[in-house]
């Protein structure tokens, strides 16, 4: 069930798992998520390379995201958004351990009607 606010209805803080994600609406050329993290972060070496554009903005908690051309951790609180274009490599160095961080992120496809959210 997709809750109507979207700080209720956390899952439990544990960051042995994986992130929790509730898919809210899906559309031709867009889909939009709440992601809910509670310590987790990328895989050594690894790094997000999607062919969809992100827009994210941080609700709740706190967390490092790192792009690949940059040597600095950008650190997100709530309220930060950010606009990640189609294949801009990037990670999440680490999510605030304990509390629930939770995303709002918006994916859209090269064929989206919107140049750029």
């Amino acid at each position: 069930m997709i809750p109507t606010n979207l700080l209720t209805a956390l899952p439990p803080c544990d960051p042995t798992s994986s992130e929790w994600v509730d898919q809210l609406l899906s559309r031709p050329g867009v889909r939009v998520e709440r992601i809910v993290s509670s310590g987790q972060a990328s895989p050594p070496g690894f790094w997000y390379d999607q062919a969809e554009g992100e827009w994210i903005v941080l609700l709740s908690g706190a967390a490092g995201l790192r792009f690949e051309h940059e040597s600095h951790t950008r650190l997100l609180a709530p309220g930060d958004c950010l606009d990640i274009p189609p294949h801009y490599r990037h990670r999440v160095e680490w999510t605030a351990p304990g509390t629930a961080t939770v995303w709002l992120a918006v994916f859209y496809g090269a064929d989206s009607p919107w140049p750029s959210l």
